[in-house]
């Protein structure tokens, strides 16, 4: 991981990387130019206004939305133009804000769709499923409920789960802690935090600044679909008028 002395980052090392992104949606011109560096190995934060661009953004890397001008690359590779399956492939993982899980189906029935090799529990990978136990008890202890009886904080928890039901090399996260209580929100740190040091690269969109704070290594703050500022999150964090200035009072 190459980071220099004053934890910026090299961007030689970014994962994932936007260049010049515009994204269309019908007439509207959403992004105006987006440039983004994801490094490997580490949180990086997205952070805006309500209708700055995040979740266009999160959803134009995805391939939902395609992009109309500028680059998105993906260890490497120019993935601007791929359908979302095979970004998918590639190892990137997405929870969008609304969750994404079949509230008519078990928490179980839920991971076995997201673990592709699997037709059955028994085929699932059991360590990594003890590992996503450890991190999300409410998934095991909720196994053989509709996901749709879960409270807010356990769908999230499921939505996540269900990301890394398979090895990932980028984890992408709309709002995680959205509509949740304190209590729920330290315990999604907690589970970030060690998805992290396992090594997972991870962009997480979020209007929680606390949130950020605790977890991010490295911040981008949209406006106006553009990056507006990015750098490491510690100073951000540090600097209440540059928070004041970029992020309002909306946090």
């Amino acid at each position: 991981m190459n980071r220099d002395m004053n934890g910026g980052m090299n961007h030689d090392d970014a994962l994932l990387r936007l260049e010049g992104v515009h994204t269309h949606i019908g007439a509207y011109h959403i992004l105006h130019g987006v440039d983004l560096h994801v490094p490997r190995g580490q949180l990086t934060m997205l952070l805006g206004r309500n209708g700055a661009g995040k979740t266009t953004t999160l959803r134009t890397i995805m391939g939902l939305w395609r992009a109309s001008a500028g680059r998105i690359t993906f260890q490497g590779q120019d993935i601007t133009a791929w359908p979302t399956p095979r970004i998918a492939q590639q190892g990137v993982a997405y929870v969008p804000e609304n969750m994404g899980i079949f509230a008519d189906l078990t928490v179980k029935e839920n991971m076995l769709l997201a673990a592709r090799g699997a037709q059955r529990a028994t085929q699932l990978d059991a360590a990594r499923l003890q590992w996503i136990f450890s991190l999300f008890p409410a998934v095991e202890k909720f196994w053989n409920w509709p996901a749709g009886k879960l409270s807010g904080g356990q769908k999230q928890m499921l939505a996540v789960s269900r990301a890394i039901a398979e090895p990932r090399e980028l984890l992408i996260i709309d709002e995680p802690s959205k509509g949740l209580a304190p209590a729920i929100i330290n315990n999604m740190i907690d589970a970030f935090q060690k998805l992290k040091e396992s090594g997972v690269t991870i962009l997480l969109v979020e209007q929680n600044i606390n949130f950020a704070k605790r977890l991010g290594d490295q911040v981008a703050v949209m406006d106006d679909g553009r990056v507006v500022h990015a750098g490491p999150m510690q100073a951000l964090a540090q600097d209440e008028a540059l928070q004041q200035s970029l992020l309002g009072l909306s946090l």
